[in-house]
């Protein structure tokens, strides 16, 4: 299979109207996905400075207690005296939470560990699904992409972002277990349509570490283009090393290696973002499959085609 990702994005005007999305003066992206390992953070970070490298102006908004985008925009731990934790449960000003980044147009509210206990403190709180989107709200009109990066959950912390964003942007890894959970997401995401945030939108798909020397990443990106269309975005984010090296020096991957394929691919995904309309349908409820195991090739022995087999039926048990 063959994934192409070489994009230039010029430097364009602010945000074009994209079809399909009730615009406020900010586009607001929730990336999300309860598994973790999948790429969430590194697509919050690398889209967005993307999307400021084309001249947008972006905030990141760090709602994982990990803080791994706040680590991977080289926000230094001792910087971060105002995080998301004292905006969602102290009810300061996001505003005074906004650091600088070195990417010009992209800037962060960062998060620190202090934020896992954000789901218990919230439980008692009135209107607590709704305090990230109300804490935003001043910050609407002074950008033109807010991307929340959700933690590997189905949380209150997740359910924040999802009632406070217009679209939902899910990465899936070309793995044997890429749709594990997802389900179970998108039934969240229905609820939240139904009870918070009507406008809210699957906007797209983002298949990341694909590995070019598998099959197996061949065929996830097979079945899950099969089951989501074109919700799917073009791009496809390559397994790579540079891309696993820039969060160790606190820099996207267009900065840290701006010619590398994943640099590439992240543009290529900025494009889209920024000019694919965004289909305004209902999630998808067919049941996804659990595994996605691949298929046995001509040259495989049949007793490696009996481990397969016995590996896809123990998945089901």
């Amino acid at each position: 299979m063959t994934v192409k990702s070489e994009v230039e994005i010029p430097v364009t005007d602010p945000q074009p109207e994209v079809e399909g999305v009730l615009h406020r003066r900010a586009r607001v992206i929730a990336v999300a996905n309860q598994k973790g390992g999948v790429g969430k953070s590194t697509t919050a970070v690398n889209l967005g400075a993307a999307l400021a490298e084309s001249g947008q102006r972006v905030l990141v908004i760090d709602m994982d207690p990990q803080g791994n985008a706040s680590t991977g925009l080289g926000i230094d731990h001792d910087h971060r005296e105002i995080t998301t934790y004292e905006v969602l449960t102290a009810g300061i000003s996001a505003e005074r939470a906004i650091t600088e980044t070195t990417v010009p147009g992209l800037s962060a509210i960062p998060s620190t560990i202090d934020l896992a206990g954000a789901d218990i403190e919230l439980v008692s709180q009135f209107s607590r699904e709704m305090r990230l989107s109300k804490a935003i709200e001043p910050l609407l009109d002074q950008y033109d992409f807010i991307l929340l990066d959700c933690p590997p959950s189905l949380g209150l912390l997740t359910v924040n972002a999802l009632a406070a964003s217009d679209e939902l942007v899910v990465p899936i890894q070309c793995e044997y277990y890429a749709l594990e959970g997802l389900g179970q997401l998108l039934r969240n995401v229905r609820l939240v349509q139904q009870s918070l945030n009507p406008q809210l939108r699957l906007s797209g798909i983002v298949l990341t570490m694909f590995d070019t020397r598998t099959k197996l990443s061949e065929q996830v990106v097979a079945e899950v283009r099969r089951f989501f269309g074109s919700r799917v975005y073009d791009a496809v984010i390559p397994r790579s090393v540079r891309l696993s090296e820039a969060p160790g020096y606190g820099q996207p991957i267009t900065t840290y290696d701006g010619g590398s394929k994943g640099a590439k691919a992240y543009r290529k995904l900025a494009s889209e973002v920024l000019h694919r309309p965004v289909i305004d349908e209902a999630v998808p409820d067919e049941e996804l499959p659990a595994v996605i195991v691949p298929e046995p090739t001509p040259e495989e022995s049949e007793p490696q085609r009996r481990r397969l087999f016995r590996r896809k039926e123990g998945t089901r048990k």
